[in-house]
């Protein structure tokens, strides 16, 4: 009676058995295969399997190779990637056709414009410096990118620093809390550090009495120990150079001045101007003058010099009040060839004899 029930139920094992197998290896069938990836960044020290196999499976957190360094990039060719993971039984890995995987090692990069900028603020407001945007820092060497680990935050820590405001010069030490590389690199800086403002500038030579345009004209910053010129080339632009002008060197007001617009020994038109009366006679410049200068200038009838106000290319005004400036006493009385006609007219009359 027991031999029929054990028979059937060996029956019922074996199919359950069958069922079990059939179940597992169309699971397996399902599993996309393992495949080679072209390009991996790791952000650890190692890199384990599954950074270079997609699918890698039970053995994806297996470490193979050491990671490059931080912030830099590094190839290891596909015959020695399935050589390092064939102890892990790890088989059918897809190729893809690659000869070799590129694996970059994530970093955060603290560039030398950063450290520049982190010296600048920490000397702000102090030893007599102004605002960091105005100081001007410079390194004894070369400052090269630190590269410390990628979910490091923060800001740069000043946890030294000393500044000679007579030399200029700076000795900082800086660290970073949330970075180990960074506390064992102990990134030290010497240098110098100085205010510096605006100032305008030639870009090209310029010779006296150039008039300057915008082109010609450029800012920079110079040490404000160098003392202060002209901030805005508007100052600068449509006006002489009063001296020769070179590159590097700050504009002044006293280095500029209006263009002439009368050069000496020049014929010009001079206007005489007197309530209800107004001359033109033709003159000679005995000097150079712009807008507004007022200069001598030769009556060429007369060759009597009078001083007027230059009011145009080629014109000079002299009117009643500037002659009287100008020929205030004890000048003798003036020619008559000098004087305008009036067009009186004559009257005839009697003389007394009495």
């Amino acid at each position: 009676m027991l031999g029929p029930i054990i028979r059937l139920l060996a029956v019922a094992l074996v199919l359950a058995l069958l069922a079990l197998f059939a179940r597992q290896a169309g699971a397996q069938d399902a599993q996309p295969a393992p495949a080679l990836r072209a390009n991996v960044t790791v952000t650890g020290e190692i890199v384990r399997i599954g950074d270079l196999v997609e699918n890698a499976g039970a053995v994806a957190d297996v470490p193979i190779f050491r990671a490059p360094d931080l912030g830099t990039r590094g190839a290891v060719t596909t015959e020695r990637i399935l050589a390092a993971i064939q102890p892990h039984q790890l088989v059918g890995v897809d190729t893809r056709g690659l000869s070799e995987v590129l694996v970059t090692r994530a970093s955060r990069a603290i560039t030398a414009q950063e450290i520049s900028a982190r010296v600048a603020q920490a000397l702000a407001g102090q030893y007599g410096l102004g605002e960091a945007r105005n100081i001007a820092v410079s390194f004894d060497r070369a400052v090269h990118t630190l590269h410390i680990e990628a979910g490091a935050a923060g800001e740069l820590e000043v946890v030294a620093l000393a500044y000679d405001p007579r030399t200029t010069r700076f000795d900082v030490s800086f660290d970073l809390p949330t970075s180990a590389v960074l506390r064992r690199l102990s990134p030290r800086y010497t240098g110098t550090a100085l205010e510096t403002i605006e100032t305008v500038m030639v870009e090209h030579p310029v010779e006296r009495g150039e008039v300057l345009k915008a082109s010609d004209l450029v800012v920079e910053r110079r040490g404000k120990a160098d003392g202060t010129g002209l901030t805005d080339i508007k100052a600068a632009v449509g006006l002489a150079a009063r001296r020769q002008l070179r590159p590097g060197q700050p504009l002044h007001e006293a280095d500029l001045m209006k263009p002439p617009v009368v050069q000496r020994n020049d014929t010009v038109t001079i206007v005489y101007e007197a309530p209800g009366l107004t001359l033109t006679l033709r003159g000679q410049a005995q000097e150079s003058g712009a807008m507004g200068d007022t200069i001598g200038v030769l009556n060429v009838q007369s060759k009597r010099l009078v001083h007027g106000v230059v009011s145009a290319p080629g014109r000079v005004t002299v009117s009643a009040a500037t002659t009287r400036l100008v020929d205030n006493a004890p000048a003798s009385a003036p020619a008559v060839r000098d004087l305008p006609s009036a067009n009186f007219e004559q009257q005839h009359g009697t003389n007394s004899t009495e």
